[in-house]
């Protein structure tokens, strides 16, 4: 039988809100970096028919421009959609014991709790999606929408 090749895929998307406020700090040669850890749930009907929900934490890392945009906008219970790749690594504990832990390295983050309107009372850019490189996609429909649908769509009355 010949050899089967495995494709090299290291994937993952995960939405989920952060449990607490995220860690940033800066390496020895000023790279930024923030670390936090989303809770994932999920609903399911057990084998007497009742819905039952459960959680998964996952820790993510961000670097650079992503970690940056992070801290900005980021805190306990932010909404998040993480676009990344799952990364191992090993460190030594304080009483010296190895502990190996697995977390999502981010390529892409959108922040989806909207933000509320400016001072000005023009409306601020909802979704936005940041990558690994910095680049801003704009995923808000409120751009195409009128004054007074938006505030249809938000609750607010006129």
């Amino acid at each position: 039988m010949a050899d089967l090749k495995m494709p090299e895929l290291n994937s993952v998307i995960v939405a989920g809100n952060l449990t607490k406020d995220p860690v940033f700090r800066e390496t020895s040669n000023n790279t930024p970096v923030v670390n936090f850890h989303i809770a994932a749930n999920r609903r399911y009907k057990d084998s007497t028919n009742q819905w039952q929900e459960d959680v998964c934490y996952v820790g993510v890392v961000a670097w650079n421009k992503l970690a940056d945009s992070c801290r900005e906008r980021l805190k306990k219970g932010s909404a998040v959609l993480v676009d990344g790749e799952l990364q191992s690594r090993t460190f030594k504990t304080e009483d010296g014991k190895n502990r190996t832990i697995v977390e999502i390295k981010a390529k892409r983050i959108q922040f989806l709790n909207k933000l509320n309107k400016s001072e000005n009372g023009s409306h601020v850019e909802d979704e936005v999606v940041l990558t690994d490189e910095g680049d801003f996609e704009d995923n808000s429909f409120d751009k195409f929408l009128t004054d007074e649908e938006s505030d249809l769509i938000n609750g607010e009355k006129k």
